[in-house]
């Protein structure tokens, strides 16, 4: 069965009130959504599953989970009853191998994936595993590991990372989505931007010697590393675009990084 090479895609997801949300952003993963084919599944590498150790979901129902603490009781109703491919999570297994993958029947989708999710896709019926980021391991070995992930491109397979090129969320201003970028972030994104335009990964693989931006702007690895993940899809002749972009409170920026 042939299937249309698939996009890779870096998605900024913020604050997980934007499940909820209709604005640029959320309007922006729609239109994502739309515009692409359609994929057989998605693998979701998300910041939210960050644990010592690779692992995958393998349940047949995935469920839905609201890991975060004082947010409306609406965001705690939202579900996303997407299926789970056990196939797919084999598939993963096996493309990353020797590295062990744990199987993890208990894990479901975090609110990484489907905040975005919930705006792309929002019937919620095409199959959907996580793969976990392990904390462990530096940002090259990550980036050598989801190489081994190309395949799954030419099998219909939608690789989607979610996190946030910049996060730092001691200097977030909480509810007020209009305050101007900190010019360090602004700094770094401007930076990343460039070098993604470049196709020049190897300095985004090794960011912490990026300078006192980056570490501003990536203070801790979770939120960042999923966009390696993505650059580690990119094949001659990608494209490298920005399907959107944007900053939220100051520190989160919402850009989405699309390759192919």
């Amino acid at each position: 069965m042939n299937h249309t090479t698939m996009p890779a895609i870096f998605f900024g997801h913020g604050n997980p009130m934007n499940a909820l949300a209709r604005n640029a952003f959320t309007d922006g993963w729609s239109a994502v959504g739309r515009a692409i084919a359609r994929p057989r599944a998605i693998l979701s590498v998300s910041a939210h599953w960050y644990i010592p150790g690779t692992s995958v979901t393998i349940a047949d129902a995935p469920r839905t989970i609201h890991d975060f603490g004082g947010f409306p009781r609406e965001l705690f109703a939202v579900q996303y009853p997407a299926p789970g491919s056990p196939a797919l999570a084999a598939r993963v297994r096996e493309l990353l191998a020797p590295v062990h993958v744990g199987e993890d029947a208990r894990w479901g989708l975090d609110h990484g994936t489907w905040s975005v999710l919930v705006h792309a896709y929002p019937d919620a019926d095409i199959p959907v595993v996580q793969l976990a980021i392990d904390e462990t391991r530096e940002a090259s070995w990550h980036y050598e590991i989801a190489k081994q992930l190309a395949p799954l491109r030419d099998e219909g397979v939608l690789i989607i990372g979610s996190g946030n090129l910049v996060h730092n969320l001691h200097t977030y201003a909480w509810g007020n989505a209009a305050v101007r970028a900190y010019d360090w972030a602004q700094r770094f994104e401007d930076q990343a931007r460039a070098l993604l335009r470049a196709n020049d990964f190897a300095p985004l693989v090794d960011y912490e010697s990026l300078g006192r931006d980056a570490q501003l702007s990536a203070p801790t690895p979770d939120h960042y590393l999923p966009l390696v993940y993505i650059l580690a899809q990119y094949r001659d002749g990608d494209t490298v675009t920005f399907p959107v972009e944007g900053f939220d409170g100051g520190s989160i920026s919402m850009l989405s990084v699309a390759i192919g």
